[in-house]
């Protein structure tokens, strides 16, 4: 049986996100991109890490702890390098600044055909797939990726969490070949700490062979769930090491410091951000099969792919776009009874009146 969901306009959304935000002295452009993520996530489905996540984690090691600093500054370190720029966040606003950082590598894109943003001191940006994918609406390829804003998952062969969820996302302009982008995002533990989050809020438990709890013993019980365990054995684990190598040359804090006190003393507890955006005409090679051009040849690769027998595979981003279509034909964002109820506490903070499941249509 399918879940139930409630159509709540968007208008009704942004002002709530953007209340809080600016009520724990976020700047009204931060809010704004809180909202934008917040919205885009939910309209995709990716409802771990939409606004209910992003609040949460504010609450938990932003703003409220220092974590992350409302209205801070980017800085831009110097550079020999023209397509290449890295920034010093200062613990900005992490979605805030992780927009800012895929329009910037977008338009070094335009003139070098590939640009490139390291981010230094940054607050985790939440889904990656939403930048990845604003890049590819426009036309680019786009891949970025973080080190986690604590360490949950254990290495492979280990037992006490030393990495973060480390997601990869990667965004391709697919529009005018199939209908739309695809978008690749993925955590590098078997579920993300938001659809943890997610199921515990639901009441849901979560599938076997995911999570560990405080003893280090596999549990099904979101409420019980201490650690992540990496998918794919040690390919997960790989993919996972990626980011914090990566983090690692860009000036990232040890994994089991981040967004944790106390500090010793000269050590960071911030994250890193990787972004790369290049142009597809820089990789034209303009000698495709049977003419075809560089869309036709797409287009050709994936029904190639999705034949002989394979027509009900489905790509990565094909289910978002269809909830983003589920969302349209409803005119609004659609949450769960239960995801409704949890936005109460956000208008408890706020002093507004909360929402009620009886404001709201249900989603056909």
């Amino acid at each position: 049986m399918s879940e139930t969901f409630y159509v709540v306009p968007e208008a009704y959304h942004e002002a709530l996100v953007a209340a809080a935000f600016r009520k724990r002295g976020f700047s009204q452009a931060e809010a704004n991109a809180g909202v934008r993520l917040a919205a885009d996530a939910t309209r995709h489905g990716v409802r771990t890490h939409a606004g209910l996540k992003a609040l949460h984690l504010d609450h938990a090691i932003g703003s409220t702890s220092g974590g992350c600093v409302p209205c801070a500054k980017i800085e831009k370190a110097p550079s020999r390098f023209k397509a290449a720029e890295v920034w010093n966040a200062n613990r900005k606003h992490g979605q805030a600044t992780a927009y800012a950082a895929i329009e910037r590598a977008m338009k070094l894109a335009d003139r070098y055909g590939v640009g490139m943003i390291s981010v230094d001191n940054a607050f985790h940006y939440l889904w990656g797939g939403g930048y990845v994918m604003e890049a590819a609406r426009r036309g680019y390829m786009a891949y970025t990726n973080c080190t986690a804003a604590v360490s949950e998952v254990v290495p492979y062969g280990g037992k006490f969490p030393t990495l973060g969820t480390n997601p990869h996302s990667w965004g391709f302009p697919t529009t005018d070949a199939l209908g739309y982008p695809v978008v690749i995002d993925w955590a590098t533990s078997v579920v993300a700490m938001g659809r943890v989050q997610q199921l515990a809020r639901e009441g849901k438990p979560l599938p076997e062979g995911v999570a560990l709890d405080i003893e280090g013993r596999p549990t099904t019980d979101p409420r019980k769930v201490r650690s992540l365990i990496p998918f794919g054995a040690h390919k997960g684990y790989s993919l996972s090491l990626i980011d914090e190598i990566v983090g690692a040359f860009i000036g990232g804090s040890l994994p089991t410091l981040r967004n944790r006190a106390p500090v010793p003393e000269g050590e960071k507890r911030t994250c890193t951000f990787f972004f790369q955006v290049w142009h597809p005409e820089a990789m034209n090679g303009r000698a495709f099969a049977k003419g075809r051009n560089q869309v036709e040849n797409v287009r050709a690769v994936v029904r190639d792919i999705l034949g002989h027998g394979n027509e009900n595979a489905v790509l990565p981003g094909q289910n978002a776009a269809k909830f983003a279509a589920r969302c349209d034909r409803n005119g609004g964002l659609l949450f769960s009874e239960a995801e409704i109820l949890a936005f109460g506490e956000i208008s408890a903070e706020i002093g507004t009146r909360p929402w009620a499941l009886g404001d709201f249509k249900v989603a056909e």
